[in-house]
């Protein structure tokens, strides 16, 4: 019948031009049934699968998909089979299709889909006639209930965009996009796998599992690739301590040398050896291919999706490259009713699906016969009695689960909402035809059935499938057997079991992919800016010890950190010991010290009245021996224990030994002083130069420090204390306590001021009195005495003070303290009494008493001789000859005496007493 007139198609114009993009007249041009699979029934149900891969540029298909086509498409016709002779589910009711190829191409497939909306699409035929003027006769199209598809994730999006307009359920076998989980965009899709996003909540879980912190990705440029790295990110974002180093695209048209980019990029980041990868099989293997090329076996470990799973394909050829990549795939199991269905096809019993013979040619590599097409000589004839599995390799395609599982959920729903709406009626009701898009939706949703590997096929709200998913790693046991093998699933948390883990060489360690390794006890985290995995390990150093993760923190004054800096620990308190090799040596010179002033004053006592011991002063000499002897013994108070008494002792005798020997050494020098000046103007003897007076004058001088001392003690009671500051070095391994008394290094300076301040008043006298005949009683001694005493704390003062920052300050300043005092106590006693014990004990004939004259006469014999002088001395120059004689009274100037040598003939006399 020939119909004439125009159509009026309105709406759907602009529809399929603006919304789909594509072109009606185009779509009328492939006429009003593309090239499909038609299956009668009450109720159909569409189809989508890729039979076909990409065709060149220009071309929409290009060569037949064994698996993920046929094996698929298969599926379908199983599942549709086996409802249909199920007498309890849609009994009496049977399902058709109408199933599309969609050649993995999004643009091809929703030109083909347009086939399942043509009877919802309302048409004007009211200007349309026959050539007799009566209306046409149109033939009723199809009506597609719902979708079984698509695959691929664009495709799927392509779809569903257009289906949700014409609200037709769709339920998916294979797209796990994300992106499809948004309910208010794709309210009408359904799928029986999970999601992405569950894929890649198991991938950061997997990671994070082995260790890993510092990861990149690769995805193929697509919905695909794109939408699962941007979830890993996302989630790993949430989850925290996963950083990304880099996410790198694959072009969908990749140029020649990309993939070897790709390698050299990921090695800017070689710490991230860990490498998330959703991309498509042909990628995958195209990436192991460039890795090999630039020599870089077992640097990268990957972690592959469910696009790479457990298939040998991207990897063949390349299983060195791909020891140890971790893979997920959701969990699934080989149906063995659709392995006996499939095994049995032939082209005989499976003329119903028109690719069957061009995946016949392929798996068989051979060529079926056609009138008028010539067989290539090449290949061989088909006989048409091959069979699959026998005649070539055949492995149940992973996603076969998939289809089963989403042709009867979508028959559960029919079942539900045929009960619902037709109780009791055989058929197809009213209520049901047609079938209401939405409603079915909601019958979809609410299915809840064990599906063909035994496990439940329900929905959540945005039409996902829950997550469970088996994990592979790909080992090489030995260098012929290869193969995946399981190590844990992921339902909602992971089970993963790291001790069956393998790596390159056999190796059950797993490897690092950090940023940074783990900073090691005592060590603090600084971080580097804007990369959170990132960091550099700082040494707690000094007092410090590591207070947490990114702190260290300063050891209270009297603890120190222990070795590895983790903490803190009592710092050692020490003392100076006696068997110390610092106080070996003051202990010796004390003792020998003591031995030999005690030696003296036994002498001196034992020849008390001798005039050696008589002209050298005896109260004074017992005296000085006194402070001599003090000075040795405050020594041992030094290295003594520090204690409440022994510190008391110290303040005490510290500057009373020396303020005892120098006071009574500054009396001697003063009285010589006093006495050689006043004989110079008469003679008349000074005041104050009798024993007692002498001995007053001492006790005077010494009260002074004793006083200070005692004020001392009211003001602050001696007291022990730990001083931790003193030696407290750089190394806090070598940090002490030190215990001893509360004297610091000025107040033991101020302690010893008054000492000094009498021992340089006594070297002024003695530098005043140098002037003394050498024979003259104590005066040249007592000058020599000071000087060198003099040295020795010019010495001291350097030493003391230029060790305050050495590690063994409590040592050097205790020893050059005490040795000082021993040397200073050695030369007052070596100068002043041991030539006079030398004296005493070896040449007693010289310790006799000489001629003794009073006072009273002597001075009148010096008038005397003072006027005979004037008379009878020369004249030379202008000046008075003045006659030097050797020895003398202590008191009176060498002129005068020479006088009274000459007029009373006793120059020999040396020992003078008054």
């Amino acid at each position: 019948m020939l119909v004439t007139g125009t159509s009026g198609r309105g709406w759907l114009h602009l529809l399929l031009v603006f919304l789909v993009g594509v072109s009606p007249t185009a779509w009328s041009h492939q006429g009003m049934h593309p090239r499909s699979i038609k299956i009668e029934g009450d109720i159909t149900l569409g189809g989508l699968f890729p039979v076909h891969a990409k065709g060149p540029a220009g071309v929409p298909c290009g060569e037949i998909k064994k698996e993920k086509g046929i094996h698929r498409l298969e599926a379908m016709l199983y599942a549709l089979d086996q409802i249909n002779s199920d007498p309890d589910l849609l009994p009496n009711i049977t399902l058709g299709a109408r199933i599309l190829d969609t050649c993995s191409r999004d643009t091809y497939a929703l030109e083909q889909s347009l086939t399942f909306v043509q009877a919802l699409i309302q048409k004007d035929t009211s200007d349309i006639r026959c050539s007799n003027g009566e209306p046409p006769i149109i033939r009723k199209p199809e009506r597609v209930v719902g979708v079984i598809g698509a695959s691929g994730s664009s495709v799927s999006i392509m779809v569903a965009n257009v289906l949700r307009l014409f609200e037709i359920p769709q339920i998916s076998y294979a797209s796990t996009s994300p992106e499809l989980s948004d309910n208010n965009r794709y309210d009408f899709f359904s799928r029986v796998v999970p999601p992405d996003s569950y894929q890649a909540q198991a991938m950061v879980d997997i990671v994070k599992a082995m260790g890993w912190n510092y990861v990149s990705t690769l995805a193929s440029e697509g919905n695909y690739g794109e939408s699962g790295v941007d979830a890993f990110i996302q989630i790993s974002r949430e989850a925290g301590g996963l950083c990304v180093a880099q996410s790198l695209k694959i072009p969908r048209d990749p140029k020649p040398g990309e993939f070897d980019k790709i390698i050299k990029r990921l090695m800017e980041t070689s710490n991230a050896r860990g490498v998330i990868i959703f991309a498509s099989e042909d990628d995958i293997k195209r990436v192991l291919e460039a890795a090999k090329r630039a020599n870089l076996t077992g640097q990268f470990l990957f972690v592959g999706s469910d696009s790479w799973g457990a298939k040998i394909t991207p990897i063949l050829d390349q299983e060195d490259m791909a020891e140890g990549a971790v893979t997920i795939l959701p969990k699934r199991a080989s149906i063995e009713g659709f392995d006996q269905y499939f095994t049995s096809r032939s082209l005989e019993n499976n003329r119903r699906n028109i690719w069957f013979a061009e995946f016949w040619e392929d798996d068989f590599r051979c060529k079926l016969t056609r009138p008028g097409i010539k067989i290539d000589s090449e290949k061989k004839k088909c006989t048409g009695n091959e069979r699959v599995s026998r005649d070539s390799t055949y492995e149940q395609e992973g996603k076969v689960q998939f289809v089963i599982d989403a042709v009867y959920a979508m028959a559960h729903a029919l079942h539900n909402m045929h009960q619902d709406l037709c109780p009791g009626s055989t058929g197809v009701c009213d209520k049901m035809d047609p079938v209401e898009g939405r409603l079915l939706l909601s019958y979809i949703r609410s299915v809840n059935f064990n599906g063909s590997a035994g496990t439940g096929v329900l929905f959540n709200e945005n039409g996902d499938a829950p997550g469970r998913y088996d994990i592979f790693q790909y080992q090489v046991t030995n260098i012929t057997n290869p193969g995946y093998k399981v190590i844990g699933q992921w339902t909602n948390n992971l089970r993963l079991n790291l001790e069956e883990m393998q790596w390159s060489g056999g190796n059950k360690q797993v490897p690092d992919s950090v940023c940074s390794f783990p900073c090691n006890p005592g060590e603090r985290k600084k971080m580097v800016k804007g990369v959170p995995c990132c960091w550099h390990c700082e040494l707690c150093d000094g007092y410090h010890y590591q207070l947490d993760e990114f702190n260290c923190e300063l050891c209270p004054f009297n603890m120190r950190p222990t070795p590895n800096r983790t903490g803190c620990r009592p710092t050692p308190i020490i003392k100076l010991e006696w068997h110390s090799p610092w106080a070996i040596i003051p202990v010796f010179l004390a003792i020998l010290g003591i031995l030999a002033t005690s030696s003296v004053v036994l002498t001196f006592v034992r020849f008390n009245d001798t005039p050696i011991v008589r002209a050298s002063g005896r109260e004074l000499s017992y005296v000085l021996l006194t402070g001599i002897f003090l000075i040795y013994l405050i020594t041992f108070l030094m290295i003594a224990e520090p204690g409440a008494v022994v510190c008391a002792f110290r303040r005490l005798l510290l500057g009373l030994g020396m303020s005892i020997t120098y006071s009574a050494m500054l009396t001697k020098t003063n009285r010589i002083y006093r006495i050689f000046e006043q004989g110079k103007k008469s003679v008349t003897p000074p005041r104050f130069i009798s024993p007692t007076s002498q001995l007053a004058i001492t006790f005077t001088l010494i009260s002074v420090q004793v006083v200070g001392v005692f004020v001392w003690f009211g003001v602050v009671p001696p007291h022990t204390i730990i001083d931790y500051e003193e030696l407290r070095p750089p190394n806090p391994e070598l940090a002490r306590g030190i215990l001893k008394c509360d004297m610091s290094d000025l107040s033991l300076i101020c302690c010893l001021s008054y000492s000094i301040v009498l021992m340089v008043t006594c070297t002024v006298y003695a530098v005043k009195s140098r002037g003394v005949p050498e024979t003259f009683n104590e005066a040249k001694p007592i000058g020599f005495t000071m000087y060198t005493t003099c040295i020795i704390w010019l010495a001291f003062v350097p030493i003391f003070f230029g060790t305050a920052q050495s590690t063994e300050k409590m040592y050097i300043q205790t020893t050059t303290l005490t040795v000082s005092m021993s040397l200073s106590a050695y030369v007052s006693l070596g100068m002043l009494y041991i030539p006079k014990v030398y004296v005493i004990i070896f040449h007693p004939e010289q310790n006799v008493q000489k001629r003794k004259r009073s006072f009273k006469a002597v001075a009148q014999a010096a008038t005397m001789s003072t006027r005979l002088s004037q008379k009878s001395n020369d004249k030379q120059n202008g000046e008075t000859k003045i006659e030097q004689c050797n020895q003398g009274p202590f008191w009176l100037p060498c002129n005068l005496w020479s006088t009274i040598c000459t007029h009373t003939n006793n120059k020999d006399f040396v020992y003078y007493t008054f």
